[in-house]
């Protein structure tokens, strides 16, 4: 076999395709998916009094976080890379033939991954399939990409523990242990479960999940309470540092858990204690004494867990209010990449009593979510599991994700560097 350029078919397939007109109603849809272009702030309408005393509306510009609009925009590329290689895996042959590239992933995408084969033959080789001039065109990966694939199995039962204590936390802190299936599957590749999941996961732990019917629906039922993972991840974290202080001795901890040389609010809102959220406001934002003030105040304020029943507390309560900060926080800390879609998020509103006003939340707490609208839909990070544009913490399978899709780079580059994925993917 030899390497072969997939441009004619390219070329052939475009001829050879009708192309469809685009209707008028597809700008609504288009506009529905991403209400704000990408060259836009998002901004939000606030009354500020002026100099006079009279009230004005004034808008409030969202500041974007480059290095987390350029996570987006990074992840596009693998994420092709590695549905191709599913793509290629799932087949008997371990091969696809270009001409069928169209029934996988669609007319539109197509070209995508038309391009992708061409830009990395690292990964995946082109070859006329049985040799002749007339022959179609099929895609495998190359036989180092092979050995890579393999390892994947071995991530997966990494995996399996992690997906199961995730499953258990998100069931516990619903307001009744359980979550209809449709919404597990909207979410399932945030979370990292497998796409038949509920077939090949879920029957081999029936001690903590069952699927049961309820009003017609398809309901994950948890089937045991677990004291011990009613811990969120803030508070994890939180004891981790304590314990750190404790040891280096470097002041004693009250009876509310703060270090008393370190318990003042800092310049940028942080505050060491059992209720505080780590903050980390954009580099323009420049907060007045007043505003930290009422940081101290909110940073300090006792709120209820995550994990006790959402029925018990009055939405308007400040505490209440807080708590719904925690219950993002935490559904976002048990996801892959730390990070979801607003949509994705909103469609849980049922289950774990969100606030109405979502997005306002979201925005309102900026030191610790950012929501950008890079990309074709709405994006929720979570600031603190991020340094620039890289992840932080990478479960077994973003590991191995990220050793498959390094094999396109064209020399050595440090994965945990934006600069070299920039490099990498070309952007």
């Amino acid at each position: 076999m030899h390497r072969i350029s997939i441009k004619p078919a390219l070329l052939q397939t475009m001829q050879s395709t009708p192309r469809k007109n685009v209707k008028a109603g597809n700008i609504f849809l288009e506009f529905a998916s991403n209400p704000f272009p990408e060259s836009s702030a998002l901004y939000i309408q606030m009354m500020q009094k002026s100099s006079g005393g009279a009230g004005r509306p004034k808008k409030k510009v969202y500041e974007r976080l480059s290095d987390l609009d350029r996570a987006v925009d990074l992840q596009k590329k693998p994420s092709i890379i590695l549905e191709l290689k599913n793509i290629i895996l799932k087949s008997k042959t371990h091969s696809i033939l270009i001409r069928d590239l169209e029934k996988e992933v669609g007319f539109v995408q197509k070209w995508n991954y038309m391009a992708v084969i061409e830009k990395y033959p690292a990964i995946f080789h082109a070859t006329k399939d049985g040799g002749g001039s007339g022959s179609p065109i099929m895609v495998k990966l190359t036989d180092k990409a092979q050995r890579v694939a393999a390892e994947e199995d071995d991530a997966k039962r990494l995996m399996e523990p992690i997906l199961v204590r995730s499953l258990r936390k998100l069931l516990m802190m619903s307001m009744d242990c359980r979550i209809p299936l449709e919404k597990i599957e909207l979410v399932k590749s945030e979370l990292g479960l497998p796409k038949d999941f509920s077939d090949s996961l879920i029957p081999k732990y029936p001690e903590f999940f069952s699927l049961k019917d309820v009003d017609g629906r398809p309901y994950l039922h948890l089937e045991s309470w677990d004291s011990s993972l009613a811990v969120t991840a803030r508070e994890e974290k939180f004891q981790i540092l304590a314990a750190a202080e404790a040891e280096k001795d470097k002041g004693v901890l009250d009876g509310g858990g703060c270090d008393k040389k370190t318990s003042r609010i800092s310049k940028d809102g942080n505050f060491f204690g059992p209720f505080a959220f780590r903050l980390n406001f954009p580099a323009g934002f420049r907060p007045n004494t007043k505003f930290l003030e009422e940081v101290e105040k909110w940073q300090k304020m006792p709120f209820p867990s995550p994990y006790l029943n959402g029925r018990r507390f009055d939405p308007a309560d400040p505490k209440a209010r807080k708590r719904a900060v925690g219950v993002l926080h935490e559904i976002l800390s048990l996801t892959m990449e730390k990070r979801m879609s607003s949509t994705q998020l909103d469609a849980f509103h049922a289950e774990y009593q969100l606030p109405s006003k979502l997005l306002l939340c979201l925005v309102k707490n900026h030191g610790i979510f950012y929501l950008t609208n890079k990309g074709v839909r709405s994006t929720v990070f979570l600031k603190e599991a991020y340094d620039g544009s890289n992840l932080i913490e990478k479960c077994p399978l973003l590991q191995f994700n990220e050793k498959f899709v390094s094999l396109g780079c064209r020399r050595d580059f440090n994965l945990n560097s934006s600069t070299a994925s920039s490099q990498q993917f070309g952007l």
